[in-house]
């Protein structure tokens, strides 16, 4: 029998967020166990619990419960396609030095390192105020304090659907039902080749609507700022916020990455996942 030495007990004892995790190198099992150990998705499902006692509480009607749930599961992906169109994939956010900070965390991290898990989460406070927004406001308006508990709740597990969603498109596996294969295989063209293109994450059917839809066999050629989403060094020069809390901008693929020379926070990701 193997012997188990001290640190890895000690490793193995450790809350499981103590360490880094990449998509590329976990399988489903573990990234359902990290999943709900998260403190975003533990966060979404305690407000959905409080909304669903609110509801409870204060019931409204069937069919306006029903009406509410509905509107937000319509709106929710106009919502978030708008979002991740015209705010994360923005050129402004890196010019303006209070905002640089929450565009690095909320997007070009994440296409900096797309299988870095706690980098696909995203943070509360990006996320909590829009799915406030669009939930509460018209909830009310359709069914009181019940019907709006009713959109938050809605809201907040239609944000945990699609975290998960977004998790599975890239972990390292391939999906069994041909939506999901279909599904990763558009995000994965927006990750490693084209980030102007697929900003669904579950629905496409807005990208269809507004001309930003493809299959990466209709574009040939590689976006040159598909990980640097255009934030490069000569950016940098002018509006310098982002690439001083990145330790230096990095640029090619997160797999084929050189190292530059002084950047020890551009390395950092690289190192973890070696």
């Amino acid at each position: 029998m193997k012997a188990v030495a001290p640190a890895e007990m000690k490793d193995a004892a450790a809350p499981i967020w103590s360490r880094s995790h990449y998509l590329n190198k976990m399988d489903l099992r573990q990234l359902v166990v990290a999943y709900f150990q998260y403190y975003t998705i533990q966060t979404y499902l305690v407000i959905a619990a409080i909304a669903i006692g609110v509801a409870l509480w204060q019931p409204t009607t069937l069919v306006r419960g029903a009406v509410a749930a509905g509107f937000v599961m319509l709106v929710y992906p106009l919502v978030w396609y708008c979002l991740h169109r015209w705010v994360l994939h923005s050129r402004w956010m890196w010019k303006v030095p209070f905002l640089a900070s929450t565009w690095k965390r909320i997007h070009y991290d994440h296409h900096q390192d797309p299988n870095h898990l706690e980098i696909l989460f995203g943070s509360l406070k990006s996320e909590l105020p829009p799915v406030f927004i669009m939930t509460l406001p018209f909830g009310y308006a359709i069914g009181g304090v019940g019907g709006a508990a009713v959109a938050l709740a809605t809201g907040v597990l239609t944000t945990c659907f699609y975290e998960f969603c977004h998790c599975i498109q890239h972990l390292s596996y391939k999906p069994k039902h041909k939506w999901l294969v279909t599904m990763k295989a558009r995000h994965m063209a927006h990750h490693f080749h084209d980030e102007s293109g697929n900003f669904g994450i579950t629905n496409f059917a807005w990208d269809r609507l507004f001309g930003t839809f493809y299959e990466r066999i209709e574009r040939p050629t590689r976006s040159a700022t598909v990980f640097n989403l255009g934030y490069t060094e000569e950016v940098a020069e002018v509006y310098p916020w982002v690439a001083n809390l990145s330790g230096g901008v990095a640029s090619g693929h997160p797999r084929q990455r050189d190292r530059v020379p002084g950047k020890e926070a551009a390395k950092e990701p690289e190192r973890q996942a070696a």
